[in-house]
């Protein structure tokens, strides 16, 4: 693999800490800030927006730019605003803060997962994927504990402290590393119409019902873990630890399956997995352990769903939109995090409806449907000719 590959996971690290930590520091932010917990959590989707904005749209608009400085900056923007988080009094100018760096966020991950497919050979384009996506699993798993701890000991200021001195580091490394290129000659609109083609949009609606399958359990399942499991904080941890753990293994095997096998029919079967997934976790929600077992297989399939999704996405721009793939990855990013928003939404309507103990069959249906969604989009691929192999 290319060095720079590595470089990458360091820098998606930064910022999967970047967007998820502060899940585990809406406590110690509420107090500090005097607000509530739900006010602080609007950073959160203030993030994620920024994101879903951030990873098509102006992927679109940067993709005349040289791929290094485009990179460079959003670390930068990252580095900066991190740092400026660490010093904010009011919640309007954190979520304004948040909602940059998830910007940045969107269009970093867009670009990165791009440049490091176009940087190795196709039989080896799912582990360059899944070293990318590494540092996101990794900041599940072992950052945001660490990060919570150090907020609880010291001052969730000083984690944001620390993740602009990480940024900088990262773009330096970067900067040092990655060679530089020309910049690509292509018209706006062409970057711009790439979001509007009609397979490419099809496709990335699968990776937004996976994050609403995913997510309409997930957001709450520190509720469901304590009220309909009538477990305690420490299974509740522990639960949220082997889904942080599971995720590297999810996004390990879904890169080396797309090496191996057919994208389409990894992700079919993935999706199946996924939906069989959430079932049991409708039948067996009341048993603490098979809970615990359970959302830990939720990590590994969502993650790996992931990054087969990706990769099936830029496999079909490369047919449809060759000169334009870091859009379709951005289209890819911006649908994982729309789907996560809509989720949440989801779930907190379904609890609100028929209770709690439903939730995880709310997730199963969308995974059916992602599933019959793909189906279809493969059948008419394969009539119309149109490969989708990464």
């Amino acid at each position: 693999m290319p060095i720079v590959i590595y470089v990458f996971s360091l820098c998606t690290f930064t910022f999967g800490l970047s967007e998820f930590v502060v899940a585990g520091l809406v406590s110690a932010m509420a107090e500090d800030l005097a607000t509530s917990a739900t006010a602080v959590g609007s950073t959160i989707a203030a993030y994620a927006l920024g994101a879903a904005i951030g990873a098509p749209l102006l992927t679109a608009l940067l993709l005349g730019w040289r791929e290094r400085t485009v990179l460079l900056l959003t670390l930068a923007v990252l580095a900066i605003g991190s740092l400026a988080f660490a010093w904010v009094g009011q919640l309007p100018l954190a979520n304004l803060i948040r909602f940059v760096i998830g910007l940045g966020h969107g269009v970093f991950m867009a670009v990165a997962a791009d440049v490091a497919v176009k940087r190795v050979d196709s039989s080896r384009a799912g582990r360059a994927m899944s070293w990318v996506w590494l540092g996101l699993t990794l900041a599940l798993a072992l950052g945001v504990p660490l990060g919570t701890l150090l907020g609880s000991l010291w001052s969730w200021r000083a984690v944001f402290v620390a993740l602009g001195v990480m940024s900088g580091v990262s773009l330096l490394g970067l900067w040092r590393l990655m060679p530089r290129e020309a910049a690509p000659a292509l018209p706006t609109g062409g970057r711009l119409a790439t979001l509007l083609c009609r397979p490419l949009l099809a496709a990335a609606s699968i990776a937004m019902l996976v994050s609403v399958a995913t997510f309409s359990f997930l957001t709450y399942v520190s509720p469901f873990l304590l009220q309909v499991t009538r477990g305690d904080v420490g299974l509740l941890s522990l639960a949220m630890l082997m889904f942080g753990a599971a995720t590297l293994l999810g996004n390990v095997l879904g890169g080396h399956a797309a090496d191996r096998f057919e994208t389409d029919r990894c992700l079919q079967v993935a999706l199946v997995l996924l939906a069989a997934n959430l079932g049991l976790l409708y039948l067996g929600r009341e048993q603490a352990w098979a809970v615990v077992l359970l959302v830990g297989g939720l990590g590994a399939v969502f993650f790996a769903i992931v990054t087969l999704s990706t990769l099936r996405l830029l496999g079909m721009a490369r047919q449809l939109a060759p000169r334009a793939t870091g859009v379709a990855s951005g289209l890819s990013i911006a649908a994982f995090n729309l789907g996560t928003a809509l989720g949440g939404g989801l779930g907190g309507w379904l609890i609100e409806w028929a209770g709690l103990g439903y939730l995880p069959l709310a997730g199963a249906t969308a995974a059916l449907v992602a599933l019959l969604l793909l189906s279809y989009q493969a059948a008419s691929a394969k009539a119309l000719q149109v490969p989708v192999r990464s």
